[in-house]
């Protein structure tokens, strides 16, 4: 009899072992099926985020190919003022430039002041290459004597 005690026993145990296996592979599948969900989430979530940044990469496009159109019509346009414009020259010749800023009297940017007329009025005249140079002591802040000296170190 304790042979068929011990049989009972046994097949009692498998019995319980086969519904823990059932119910292990039911927790199991459930396990899978929402691990799938998550996934599909993750990726249903990710495809969106694309489709946001690519439709903000178009708009970043058509916004920059409508700047470019813009700035291609005005580039026309001022080619088409220019064209229209009269051919001068951008810079007149040197010859030009250096009468237009001659100043009015001539023989003061000519001549040397002498160093009493300097100290009198305050004000130094000197011609370099047929350019006016006139200097304020009271601008500079420099008594005439410092300024006679710089001009020797100069020139």
């Amino acid at each position: 009899m304790s042979a068929l005690k011990e049989l009972e026993k046994l097949q009692a145990m498998r019995a319980e072992l086969e519904a823990e296996s059932r119910s292990l592979k039911e927790q199991q599948k459930e396990l899978e099926n929402s691990v799938l969900a998550l996934e599909q989430e993750v990726v249903m979530e990710e495809l969106n985020k694309e489709k946001a940044v690519i439709e903000e990469l178009k708009n970043s496009n058509k916004a920059v190919k409508d700047a470019i159109a813009q700035l291609e019509a005005k580039k026309r346009q001022l080619k088409t003022k220019l064209e229209q414009a009269p051919q001068t020259p951008a810079t007149p010749p040197p010859a030009k430039e250096k009468k237009e800023e001659a100043p009015a009297q001539p023989e003061e940017t000519e001549k040397a002041p002498q160093p009493e007329e300097a100290e009198e009025s305050g004000v130094t005249v000197t011609a370099i290459e047929g350019e006016a140079l006139v200097e304020s002591p009271e601008a500079t802040g420099e008594s005439p004597k410092k300024q006679d000296k710089k001009k020797h170190r100069f020139f």
